[in-house]
């Protein structure tokens, strides 16, 4: 019985990537790692295959074209034979004694019987490590979901301004991602924003553990949240953020889980507001003409959404007229990323 599959999607990975499997090697025999090699140019191949071979009940080397990020997420779910899903990306890794305390938890509902009873979604937290800076912070969930009790959304508290839930600290049960249809598109970066938003309303039990499970690497110049990197590659921010907005009918949602619908409607608005933000930042005619294209594609399509977003959430801060409304914006951007330190 494999309880979880982990899915580690590599490109190029050979300077970290055993950091990553080695903190999912103490699930032995429980959990399955699947080594996503998407079509590396480096040793990746080799590592993963080194890997296959000293424990071949637990990992499975798998080769596939280049497709990206996305595309090692759906091979991985396509794949998977465990109870649980979870993605790691190859230069972050997990907590070993948190780790070993979800496992126990997983195993212990498995055991105590019916499916109908097992969490759909398991949540922990995630830190963000500047290791170069010797910095680490944690996020939780404490005031949001009840500890180590099951939950439905109905039941949930309020999320702070920093507080969302990212593939990092999301255990989807493999079922339910199958059922939500969930296919990451090829070739783009930021789609795990869809992976941790599309399927939250087939969610029905929720547990949440005050763990600090998932550690989130920041500090490589190539790394996708990476302010320079964001912004060349604009474009596929927007298409993610577009996709998010569009992906669930929110009236649905609001009519049976009304604080999910308010939390997924936030989600699209940090989105909105990343988007935005960063076509300020580059600041030419094409990058403004675009942020106006998104928000009035919004517009056109749900009007509904559009006022929500402009009038009653932050995404609406970020599209304020005028040079001065652009320049309160950026300004108000870099104060929250000195406080919170997400890049």
């Amino acid at each position: 019985m494999k309880y979880i599959t982990f899915a580690v999607p590599c490109y190029n990975s050979q300077d970290y990537m055993r950091r990553c499997i080695d903190s999912l090697l103490p699930g032995g025999e429980d959990v399955e790692i699947l080594i996503i090699n998407d079509g590396s140019t480096d040793s990746t191949a080799e590592i993963a295959d080194e890997y296959e071979t000293l424990y071949p009940n637990i990992v499975k080397a798998v080769h596939k074209e280049n497709g990206g990020h996305g595309s090692g997420v759906n091979k991985g779910l396509e794949m998977a034979s465990g109870l649980y899903y979870k993605v790691v990306d190859s230069d972050d890794w997990l907590d070993k004694d948190a780790y070993q305390k979800l496992l126990d938890k997983v195993k212990q509902f498995f055991k105590a019987g019916a499916d109908s009873k097992l969490p759909d979604l398991f949540i922990c937290n995630y830190l963000y490590d500047h290791l170069d800076e010797g910095i680490s912070r944690e996020m939780n969930y404490r005031n949001v979901f009840p500890t180590e009790q099951i939950c439905g959304w109905n039941e949930i508290g309020h999320f702070l301004p920093s507080q969302y839930l990212i593939m990092h600290s999301l255990f989807y049960r493999t079922e339910i991602l199958r059922e939500s249809g969930v296919v990451l598109p090829e070739h783009t970066f930021y789609v795990d924003n869809i992976f941790a938003y599309q399927p939250l309303p087939l969610v029905e039990r929720i547990y949440y553990m005050d763990i600090p499970l998932y550690h989130y690497y920041l500090g490589r110049d190539d790394q996708s949240v990476n302010e320079r990197v964001l912004m060349k590659r604009i474009d596929q921010q927007i298409k993610v953020t577009e996709i998010v907005a569009d992906c669930v009918d929110l009236t649905q949602v609001a009519a049976r889980y009304p604080r999910l619908a308010v939390y997924m409607r936030r989600n699209i608005s940090i989105m909105m507001a990343i988007s935005s933000i960063h076509l300020l930042l580059i600041g030419t005619k094409d990058a403004l003409l675009k942020r106006d294209a998104l928000w009035n594609k919004i517009k056109t399509e749900n009007p509904k959404l559009y006022y929500q977003l402009r009038c009653q959430t932050i995404s609406g801060l970020t599209y304020l007229p005028g040079k001065f409304g652009g320049r309160l914006t950026v300004d108000g951007y870099r104060l929250a990323k000195r406080i919170y330190r997400f890049q």
